[in-house]
C-alpha cells in the first residue's frame, strides 16, 4: 500500500482502499480497522464543517507519526520528563533534570520530552541522543527543538497539544516533573486527574526538586491543605505520586514500581494485574485482608492468562485478577507498592526493570 503522502489523486486513493479491503480479512486487527473506517464513512455522510475535517485530518496525521515512531520501541520502558522551557543550564533545576535523565538511562530506560529548551533540553542532554525522544509542538514562538535532539529521527512535530500529550503519556512508563510554569502545572494536574480516574497508568509519577528546593514540596502542602483536608480528593490520592529532592529516591520510585508489578489491563469487568514474579498464597491472603475495601465482589486471586489474553505478549506472566471498584485508585497504588515488597524476582529481572 502506498504511503498517505501519495494520496494526491482520487485514482490513487481508490486503489489503496481497494487493496486494503482485499487484505482486511487477513489483518490481525481487522475488527478495529473496520470500526475506524466505518467512523470515517459515517462522518462523510454527515453535515460537519470544513474545519472539523481539517482537525480530524491533522490529528490523524499526528497519530500516524506517533504510532510509527514508537512501534519499534514498544518493549522498552520510557520516562517522560516535564518542566519549564525557560530554565537555563546554569540553574539547579536544569542540573538535577540532567542528572536524573542520565541516571534513568543508565538503568536502561529511554527519555521522552517535549523536545524544546529548558528542562526538556536537560533531559536530552542527560539521556543522550540515542536514548531520547522529542515530541515537539508547532508554535510561532518559544518551542524550537533543542540542539541535543534536533535532526534526530526520534524527533517528531505535532500540530496539536492534545495529540502530543496523548503520546507523552500513552508511551510513558513513568513521569518525572520538574519545576515549571502554567504548562508544567497543567501536566502535573492532568497526570493526577488521569491517574485518579484510571485513565492513565498505573505508572509512577515523581515530582523532583533540586536538593533543598521547595517547589514541589510547597505544591504538595497545598494539595494536602486545600484538597485533602477539605475532602476534595481522597486521603489516599497522594499515593499517586512521590515528592522528593533526592535523585536516588526519584530513581527508586520508578524502578521499585516495576520490581514485581509488570502491567495491567481490564478483561471484561476484571482488572488483570500482570506480575514479573509469582506471589505466595500467604501474600494473597495478606492482600485480601488489607484491600478488600476496593473490591466490588469476590477476592483477589492468582491466575494464569485468561482465555481472552491468549494473543497477549505477556501471556506467560503470572497474574492477579480482581473486581476492582475503579474508584479508589490511590488505594490501588498502595496495593501495588505492597505487591512490590512481597515478590521475589531473579537477579536478571532486578537488573532489567525497563523491559516491558
Amino acid at each position: 500500500m502506498t504511503s498517505s503522502a501519495s494520496f494526491d489523486t482520487l485514482e490513487t486513493l481508490q486503489a489503496d482502499i481497494a487493496e486494503l479491503f482485499d487484505r482486511l480479512p487477513t489483518l490481525k486487527n481487522q475488527q478495529l480497522i473496520q470500526q475506524a473506517l466505518a467512523t470515517i464513512v459515517r462522518l462523510a455522510e454527515s453535515e460537519i464543517e470544513r474545519l472539523d475535517w481539517k482537525i480530524l485530518s491533522a490529528a490523524l496525521a499526528d497519530m500516524e507519526r506517533g504510532f510509527q515512531l514508537f512501534y519499534d520501541y514498544r518493549h522498552i520502558r520510557k520516562v517522560t520528563i516535564f518542566g519549564s522551557a525557560r530554565l537555563s543550564p546554569e540553574t539547579p533545576e536544569y542540573q538535577i533534570a540532567l542528572e536524573f535523565a542520565r541516571a534513568v538511562c543508565q538503568l536502561g530506560f529511554m527519555v521522552m520530552t517535549g523536545g524544546g529548551g529548558g528542562i526538556m533540553q536537560a533531559g536530552h542532554e542527560g539521556a543522550g541522543r540515542d536514548n531520547s525522544f522529542g515530541l515537539n509542538i508547532q508554535l510561532p514562538f518559544e518551542q524550537q527543538a533543542n540542539p541535543f535532539i534536533e535532526g534526530d529521527p526520534k524527533l517528531i512535530h505535532f500540530k496539536y497539544f492534545f495529540t502530543r500529550k496523548l503520546f507523552l503519556l500513552k508511551e510513558s512508563d513513568a513521569v518525572a516533573l520538574f519545576p515549571g510554569g502554567f504548562g508544567t502545572q497543567d501536566e502535573a494536574f492532568e497526570c493526577m486527574t488521569l491517574s485518579q480516574t484510571g485513565k492513565f497508568g498505573p505508572v509512577p509519577v515523581v515530582l523532583i526538586d533540586h536538593p533543598g528546593g521547595d517547589y514541589w514540596r510547597s505544591w504538595s502542602e497545598y494539595i494536602n491543605q486545600q484538597l485533602v483536608q477539605k475532602g476534595l480528593v481522597s486521603p489516599e490520592d497522594p499515593s499517586l505520586y512521590t515528592v522528593t529532592d533526592n535523585l536516588e529516591v526519584a530513581c527508586k520510585a520508578i524502578t521499585g514500581f516495576y520490581q514485581v508489578y509488570h502491567s495491567s489491563r481490564y478483561v471484561g469487568e476484571q482488572l488483570v494485574i500482570r506480575l514479573s514474579a509469582d506471589l505466595s498464597d500467604a501474600a494473597i491472603d495478606n492482600l485480601n485482608a488489607n484491600f478488600s475495601d476496593i473490591l466490588v465482589k469476590g477476592k483477589i486471586a492468582k491466575s494464569q492468562a485468561l482465555p481472552q489474553e491468549n494473543q497477549d505478549e505477556t501471556a506467560e506472566l503470572p497474574r492477579l485478577v480482581l473486581y476492582f471498584n475503579q474508584r479508589d485508585l490511590g488505594r490501588l497504588y498502595q496495593m501495588i507498592a505492597l505487591i512490590n515488597q512481597m515478590g521475589t524476582t531473579s537477579i536478571e529481572e532486578k537488573a532489567h526493570p525497563e523491559r516491558k
